[in-house]
């Protein structure tokens, strides 16, 4: 099972920790782990490239783990950003 922690403080978003495996197929070939992670690692992609923000991550392949956490000042831009990645794995 995937779980999804979204993080949150005074009403913004701050990041995100993903872990798991979805096992709808063998490890290697899971079509839903493989488009989770490319929605949080497109994400923390969009916003180094996009944004002036800083954040730290860390990611660990083997648990299925992605964790997201923005750092200083949080921009209109992340947060889009980050709404819309929740939008696409509710989705």
């Amino acid at each position: 099972m995937i779980q999804v922690i979204v993080k949150k403080q005074n009403g913004n978003i701050t990041g995100f920790h993903i872990e798991g495996h979805a096992g709808y197929a063998d490890r290697g070939e899971d079509i839903v782990c493989s488009a989770i992670s490319t929605l949080a690692i497109n994400c923390a992609n969009s916003i180094e490239e996009f944004t002036d923000d800083t954040f730290s991550e860390g990611m660990d392949e083997e648990r299925g783990m992605v964790d997201f956490d923005l750092t200083g000042d949080i921009s209109e831009q992340s947060q889009l950003l980050l709404k819309s990645m929740i939008f696409g794995i509710e989705n």
